[in-house]
């Protein structure tokens, strides 16, 4: 597989891409790579750093969304009105759940819609990102 030719930039890559809205998994590359012998560490901060700058930019297309185009996605007024107010009531704290496959990506990009202040956002980003890589290295490998 031409992932692994490419070493630590290829696992960048693929870390980065999953966690875009592209659909599919980096933690099965992950444990490939480290299983072939790449440092585990640096294999970890690797994909993490990866996994979170592919979040950075979710949050990014969500600061450049378009307001009509997002409240149509919820079919209702009051739905969007609902998930604003969720929101707004959980803050950063909601990009803990960004490393849940399917719903993860659109929350980060919701997270940017709303202006979510960005710098608490990268910082429980990456450590639920990391502790999610660390975990599954932990229990796989």
């Amino acid at each position: 597989m031409e992932t692994f030719e490419y070493g630590y930039i290829g696992l960048f890559v693929v870390c980065f891409l999953a966690a875009t809205i592209l659909p599919f998994s980096s933690e099965g590359v992950l444990l490939v790579f480290v299983s072939l012998g790449y440092d585990v560490f640096l294999s970890l901060t690797v994909a993490s750093i990866g996994n979170t700058l592919g979040g950075v930019t979710n949050y990014g297309i969500g600061l450049i969304g378009n307001p009509s185009t997002i409240q149509k996605l919820f079919k209702s007024p009051d739905r969007f009105e609902r998930f604003s107010e969720r929101i707004k009531k959980y803050g950063a704290s909601i990009a803990l759940l960004s490393w849940i496959p399917i719903i993860g990506d659109p929350l980060t990009i919701a997270l940017g819609f709303f202006r979510v202040p960005f710098i608490p956002v990268l910082f429980l980003m990456a450590i639920s990102k990391t502790l999610r890589y660390t975990i599954i290295i932990f229990l796989f490998n």
